[in-house]
């Protein structure tokens, strides 16, 4: 479509010369002259002539206005055309956007698109998760490759914003906005509008950490806090801490951890010891772990202790071990 219009204007401009030269040049008319005629008999309003033509200035104008006609012609139906398609394109994709936003259920709402954003979208893909970012900086949305439907433009403080982003059927939100002031709202609006929400916040500051789990934030993460720990480690146990940096939590390759509900393990069981699992045989993994339904987690959780409705373990494996894990437990990466 571009390609039609970029030829529909350059036939409009080399109409515009031809004529302004030929009225110029054969009926002898100064350069305002032959402008004035040439948009006369292009527009075909027909006001005057400047002076009586001869024969061979009629047959000029003529085939000047044949040559007018076609191309005026070919120059409205291609501008048509592109203003319609523009309409309609762009009703579709709201209306695409609409339906796809309405449709979402259990999604994860980020707000800002920065690096903290960036790096959580990423996770996110990697385990097929569905998301929708709240971002209010129409350049960073223009330049991301992500499809414009995982966006919705505006200010994550803004309540109306949350609910567009259908913050009442997500069920869970981080909001990684570089100002702790800015996360400290995002956070009590969140908590307002959706009581069961699992809401996880970035601070820049510590003494941000308590006002943002009071606000009703359930995690709390300081990011320079972890790198400077991390560093640490690397000084202090360089080859544990390489160990755990090669541990994958997601994705195609080299996924290494997993975590299992008793939900996806059991139907109509109401619980059953570690050891009955027989997981080891199964598929080759190793439990680790173990998370309470009250949240409280065990380290390398004794054979005999009962899996209950709401609790998980958290188990380690290769890639392979860990595609046989979820292939018995139906896990698709969509584990919450």
């Amino acid at each position: 479509m571009h390609n039609k219009l970029k030829i529909a204007f350059a036939l409009l401009l080399f109409m515009l010369s031809v004529g302004v030269i030929g009225f110029k040049i054969i009926m002898d008319l100064s350069w305002i002259d032959a402008l004035y005629m040439t948009v006369i008999t292009i527009t075909t309003v027909g006001y005057r002539e400047l002076q009586e033509p001869t024969s061979s200035d009629k047959l000029f104008i003529t085939g000047f206005i044949l040559f007018s006609v076609i191309t005026v012609g070919y120059a409205l139906a291609v501008i048509t055309e592109y203003l319609l398609s523009t309409n309609s394109l762009a009703e579709l994709s709201k209306k695409r956007k609409n339906k796809h936003l309405n449709s979402m259920e259990n999604h994860i709402i980020i707000c800002g698109y920065g690096r903290n954003g960036k790096q959580a979208v990423q996770k996110l893909q990697d385990y097929n998760r569905e998301f929708i970012i709240i971002e209010k900086d129409q350049q960073v949305i223009d330049d991301c490759s992500l499809d414009r439907i995982n966006f919705v433009r505006g200010n994550a403080n803004d309540d109306d914003v949350l609910t567009k982003a259908g913050i009442n059927r997500a069920s869970t939100l981080i909001t990684a906005l570089p100002e702790d002031a800015d996360n400290l709202f995002v956070v009590l609006s969140a908590r307002q509008l959706n009581e069961d929400l699992k809401i996880i916040s970035r601070a820049s500051e510590e003494n941000s950490y308590k006002k943002l789990k009071f606000a009703g934030a359930n995690n709390v993460i300081l990011p320079d806090a972890i790198g400077g720990q991390h560093m640490a480690s690397l000084i202090v146990s360089p080859d544990l801490i390489e160990f755990w940096d090669k541990l994958s939590y997601g994705g195609n390759d080299g996924v290494n951890l997993e975590q299992v509900s008793f939900e996806q393990m059991f139907d109509d069981i109401k619980d059953c010891p570690i050891v009955k699992l027989n997981l080891r045989e199964q598929t080759g993994c190793t439990i680790i772990g173990y998370k309470s339904p009250q949240g409280d987690y065990i380290v390398n959780p004794d054979p005999n202790q009962k899996l209950v409705p709401g609790s998980k373990i958290i188990v380690v494996g290769n890639t392979e071990q860990i595609s046989r894990l979820q292939k018995v437990y139906r896990i698709n990466n969509d584990v919450t």
